[in-house]
């Protein structure tokens, strides 16, 4: 299935590579870099490249190129799922995915690249069962294995991959059983702004004084250009944890299929949807 993986950096060079059935060329990658000149903007690279003798499939998480070198054909929507669970186990992992926190657990890199990919087939990729094969870094374990000469892969065999739900362990016992879902509803306010006292003003209706929602706001720059003195595009978000605005309320919650009996409970979310403000 996948041959390689290659990680490159925005400023377009390949810092980390893995090669799984054999090893594959550097020189593979230059179709997507032809392919990385002529897109406009870096997410627009397309994920699926073809080559004489290979498939390029990448994904862009923070920054940073995930390309699979493919030789047959395969599901591409397959491939691009295993990418972004890679990405998300580094961040389980280090907090960050970046380029130098890849480069400062680069061993842990390789050594969940081993065990994520079984020459070359998808094996073990719930963080669960991953972190009992391999240790999350640590300082305290890092310079153990420094001294040690150990490793951070474990000496049992994940208990998860006995269990029919992969992401939990067998023989899980807890003092209480809960179960929340949760009810997330966007709305879109209305806004204005006034050009004098630079005042922006959002509308989203009545709020409970106990419940503040939490405002926050980034400013968007097209990719190279220098910081503007003003005008900027505004991406706007925020959330209201424990209220829904427009006052559905859940009567009533059943589970089946548990023999035991456990606390129910409804979570209640309003957020924004997708807002620029243009000033």
């Amino acid at each position: 299935m996948i041959h390689s993986l290659f990680l490159v950096n925005a400023s377009g060079d390949i810092f980390l590579e893995k090669h799984w059935k054999s090893v594959v060329s550097r020189s593979v990658c230059d179709y997507f870099f032809e392919a990385l000149e002529r897109a406009t903007e870096p997410e627009n690279v397309p994920p699926v490249i073809p080559t004489p003798h290979h498939f390029l499939i990448n994904v862009l998480r923070h920054r940073i190129y995930f390309v699979a070198v493919i030789q047959s054909e395969v599901p591409p929507l397959f491939v691009i799922e295993f990418l972004h669970r890679v990405v998300d186990t580094f961040q389980d992992y280090f907090g960050v995915c970046s380029e130098a926190a890849i480069k400062d657990n680069v061993v842990v890199v390789y050594e969940l690249l081993e065990e994520m990919l079984d020459n070359g087939f998808p094996l073990a990729t719930e963080s669960n069962i991953l972190k009992e094969l391999i240790k999350p870094p640590t300082i305290l374990r890092t310079v153990v294995n420094t001294i040690t000469g150990s490793t951070n892969v474990g000496e049992q065999l994940p208990t998860g991959q006995l269990s029919v739900v992969p992401w939990r362990r067998t023989g899980v016992k807890y003092t209480n059983n809960e179960a929340y879902f949760d009810v997330v509803e966007e709305i879109d306010g209305t806004y204005t702004f006034d050009p004098v006292t630079k005042l922006l003003s959002w509308d989203v209706g009545k709020i409970n004084p106990q419940k503040l929602p939490s405002l926050k706001g980034s400013v968007s720059l097209q990719t190279g250009a220098s910081k503007p003195d003003e005008n900027p595009t505004i991406n706007i978000q925020f959330k209201i944890q424990q209220l829904a605005i427009s006052g559905l309320k859940v009567n009533r919650l059943d589970m089946y299929g548990e023999k035991y009996k456990p606390f129910k409970g409804i979570k209640y979310m309003t957020k924004a949807g997708k807002f620029q403000v243009r000033t």
